[in-house]
């Protein structure tokens, strides 16, 4: 199978909504909403998401905030809290090692800054479940809107996306983006590895070449308001530079090997699901304790 990216564009809402309602039919959705110290934000997206989303199970990673976030989590959604802060690349593989352990058909990343709309994960996730693609990242730049960023920030996208082009052949609007939709396959891989510092544009690269398909969606963002970004200004040229020499690296890496990672349509399903019990053998389930969140109680027992 070829990696390729391709572009979607918004439907009309009735159509959308029709569609999306047939499509949530029998597939299980995991909302990750990795946060570190967004105590501001996170109870109001979680409560947002539980409105917009029913048939959603939502899980918070708390990655070592040194505020009350998990506190801030209303009851309903599960909080896992790591005991120190590791990086989105850590949260997000212990969110992905969670969605494969309870057998989640499509995890969603949602940044818990309240940048991604809950009507826009329904969108994506909708987009995901016809099948054509395995990963669906949300596109700020795809068409014209209202989100802006810095001159810093929009050069070293600028910078990102033509590496990418160049290595893969692949034309992505907005490789950066949290945002974005998985099925069981990708999650599967997720779960084996993930880049640990800004995954983002790594693992585009790291699907493409292993073979899996990637596509785009238009979607609307907010723009950040409260919390603190996982990228500061003075950090960009550094970013960019280590994000580079990241990608030249992964070139020649081989994250998912076939013997331990296998496509979904390369094994029958009784063979799909023994080898996920077999990793679920291999993890201790103590390390992933997981509690619904009490509002105003105390932390969730740590991983």
């Amino acid at each position: 199978m070829v990696g390729v990216a391709s572009r979607s564009t918004p439907q009309p809402a009735a159509a959308a909504a029709e569609q999306t309602g047939r499509k949530f039919e029998g597939a299980r959705c995991l909302a990750i909403i990795p946060a570190f110290n967004e105590r501001e934000s996170v109870g109001k997206l979680v409560h947002r998401l539980t409105r917009a989303l029913p048939g959603f199970d939502l899980l918070v990673i708390d990655d070592g905030s040194t505020d009350d976030t998990p506190r801030q989590v209303p009851p309903g959604a599960k909080v896992v809290s790591l005991p120190f802060n590791l990086g989105i690349g850590g949260a997000m593989q212990t969110g992905y090692r969670y969605a494969m352990l309870h057998g989640y058909d499509v995890a969603v990343q949602v940044d818990a800054d309240g940048q991604h709309r809950p009507s826009e994960v329904k969108r994506l996730v909708a987009h995901l479940l016809e099948g054509n693609a395995d990963l669906v990242l949300g596109s700020r730049f795809l068409e014209a809107g209202k989100y802006r960023q810095t001159i810093a920030r929009l050069t070293g996208s600028w910078v990102l996306k033509a590496l990418i082009r160049a290595l893969t052949g692949l034309h992505i609007t907005d490789c950066t983006s949290g945002f974005r939709a998985v099925n069981a396959e990708v999650i599967r891989a997720f779960a084996h590895w993930y880049p640990e510092d800004y995954p983002e544009p790594e693992v585009i690269l790291l699907l493409h070449r292993a073979g899996y398909k990637i596509d785009e969606l238009a979607v609307r963002m907010r723009q950040r308001k409260t919390g603190q970004s996982s990228i500061r200004l003075l950090e960009g040229l550094f970013y960019v530079l280590k994000l580079t020499i990241c990608l030249m690296l992964d070139m020649v890496r081989e994250p998912w090997p076939s013997g331990k990672v296998l496509r979904t349509a390369d094994v029958k399903t009784n063979e799909r699901v023994r080898d996920r019990n077999d990793w679920a053998a291999e993890l201790d389930p103590s390390d992933l304790r997981c509690e619904p969140a009490a509002a105003g109680g105390p932390p969730t027992p740590s991983v």
